[in-house]
């Protein structure tokens, strides 16, 4: 699998080289800055991009808006946008846009390195791998979520992190048949259709917190 790095601190950019170098990714390219990214993606085509968001110029949402770019103009391309930061207006347009194939990670709640790759790798073939808190943020900012009980909102943000119902009932400790009636709830309550599908019900609830 191919990957290119956007990333402007030389050390995160360097380790992440390595780590992936060493789990069998093919690193095409590593840069520092949003124009360098952009050229990257068209020279060497690859599978997934990892972005971050602050980099130069002026280091406030240069990568985001290169990742929405990416997306636009290589709809093959995955991105994991992967940062310190949660910006909750570019973020919206990029999952509004095209939900599938996109990510986006916090840095200092990426405990597990077989976690992020899991994330990585899910993202590269047209997955969605969002954080927990990354979901709660775009919720709060859309108010999309009035109506709905605290355990729905919990059960929610699980749906759009790309949860089975049995991955929502361990992580909440309930059963399976408890999380299918808040499933049938939430999508009573929004108005979207249930389905099998977790993808779908992924995509359907990304749809839903970007308005």
């Amino acid at each position: 699998m191919r990957v290119v790095i956007a990333e402007d601190a030389a050390m995160m950019r360097e380790g992440l080289v390595r780590l992936l170098t060493d789990r069998g990714f093919e690193v095409s390219a590593a840069v520092a800055d949003a124009d360098a990214l952009r050229a990257a993606i068209t020279e060497t085509a690859p599978d997934v991009a990892i972005v971050d968001i602050r980099m130069p110029p002026t280091h406030t949402d240069e990568g985001l808006r290169a990742a929405i770019d990416i997306r636009r103009d290589h709809p093959g391309v995955g991105v994991l946008v992967f940062s310190q930061y949660v910006e909750t207006r570019y973020a919206t347009r990029l999952l509004a846009d095209q939900p599938a194939g996109v990510g986006y990670l916090l840095k200092e709640r990426v405990a597990d390195v077989a976690d992020f790759v899991d994330a990585l790798t899910r993202v590269a073939s047209g997955g969605t791998a969002l954080d927990p808190e990354v979901v709660g943020h775009l919720m709060r900012a859309g108010q999309r979520t009035a109506g709905l009980t605290p355990r729905e909102t919990e059960v929610l943000s699980l749906m759009a992190e790309g949860r089975s119902n049995a991955g929502i009932a361990a992580a909440l400790f309930i059963t399976p048949g408890v999380v299918e009636k808040h499933v049938a709830a939430i999508f009573g309550k929004l108005g979207l259709p249930s389905s099998d599908t977790d993808n779908r019900r992924v995509l359907a609830v990304l749809r839903h917190i970007s308005g």
